[in-house]
């Protein structure tokens, strides 16, 4: 039997690395790098605690802090939504980029972005829109829960969740989704500002963030991650099948609503702040179970903060590599996520059987 690490110590050892990773981030640029009082400084004089840096250090500054804010809590997100997903459908392959839940989420904050007034990841275009962060984080919500029932309906034969439909509804909806996001970009072509901000939606951005995107995707996490105590055991009980956890007295239909929910609120919250970004929720929980097994418990709070590690991390190494021409984070996580997908189909080969 492989040796786990202490709970205590893979949760100690994550936050720390996401501590320096942050600072790091808030430290170097770019345009302009601070010193670590500095950089303390200006992110206490955020809450009041202490007095800003001067004008523009402090604007630059306030920038990096509410986008490291905001990529750890989508990385937090979209890895809590994956290893939810994947436990539900008792399938590693699960994720919210693969089952179409991530292109439900963007198709349906796309929606509100066209018909609601022109509210984008990158800019505000309607100056009366108060409520449009909400309403579209609500539409993106509404998108990312009905392609997780349809993915279900259509993946389950018997009560049992089918390894090539569960894949093959997933490639549908995301067909539907490319389909019906190049038609909106299309019909709005001559919109600049609504077309721009369609294909930041796509390829996913953490440019310009302000305080209310980290809250937004914070608020969609806390919800998320309150629903952990009532479903991670169910979770481990669900892995001889819905039948079996049903006979130790599982409530199978409360605890797929509860997963669902909480994972389709996350990624919508997350996809509504930042794009699409596929293929974190997919990573993340194969590394943490390497180091955590196969319990929910454990794997569900670790993959919230090794997801945020991991988005920090590639942010970090794209800045040092490629200084400010860093590539969209859609873009990225598809170029690592990709071959890591193949890689695990290639493992699975024997296991996902053809139709």
């Amino acid at each position: 039997m492989k040796s786990r690490a202490p709970f205590a110590v893979s949760v100690a050892a994550l936050a720390a690395t996401l501590a320096v990773l942050s600072v790091l981030l808030l430290c170097y640029g770019p345009t302009t790098t601070y010193t670590l009082g500095d950089a303390i400084r200006g992110a206490l004089a955020l809450v009041g605690a202490t007095d800003p840096l001067e004008a523009t250090p402090q604007r630059i500054l306030e920038l990096r802090v509410w986008r490291t804010l905001t990529a750890a809590g989508v990385g937090a997100s979209l890895a809590l939504a994956g290893a939810l997903l994947q436990g539900l459908f008792r399938n590693g392959l699960a994720a919210p980029s693969l089952v179409g839940v991530t292109g439900g989420a963007g198709l349906g904050a796309t929606l509100a972005i066209v018909v609601l007034g022109g509210y984008g990841p990158t800019l505000l275009l309607a100056g009366n829109s108060t409520w449009m962060p909400y309403l579209l984080t609500a539409s993106a919500f509404c998108g990312a829960l009905v392609a997780c029932f349809a993915v279900l309906t259509i993946a389950t034969r018997d009560g049992t969740v089918s390894v090539p439909s569960l894949l093959l509804a997933g490639v549908a909806l995301n067909t539907c989704v490319a389909g019906a996001l190049a038609t909106l970009q299309a019909l709005t072509f001559d919109h600049h500002e609504v077309s721009r901000a369609i294909v930041a939606w796509t390829f996913g951005t953490l440019e310009d963030r302000e305080r209310y995107h980290a809250v937004m995707v914070s608020i969609g996490l806390l919800v998320a991650c309150s629903a952990i105590p009532f479903v991670a055991t169910e979770l481990d009980l669900f892995e001889g099948g819905e039948d079996d956890a049903a006979s130790v007295g599982v409530a199978t239909g409360r605890t797929k609503l509860l997963v669902l929910g909480a994972a389709a609120i996350t990624t919508a919250c997350a996809v509504s702040v930042a794009g699409q970004i596929a293929f974190v929720g997919l990573v993340v929980p194969h590394l943490v179970r390497l180091v955590a097994g196969r319990s929910h418990v454990r794997l569900l709070w670790l993959s919230c903060l090794t997801g945020a590690v991991f988005l920090l991390a590639t942010d970090l190494g794209q800045l040092l590599i490629l200084g400010d021409r860093r590539l969209p984070p859609g873009v990225l996580m598809s170029l690592i996520g990709g071959p890591f997908f193949l890689a695990l189909l290639y493992s699975r080969r024997r296991k996902v059987v053809a139709w």
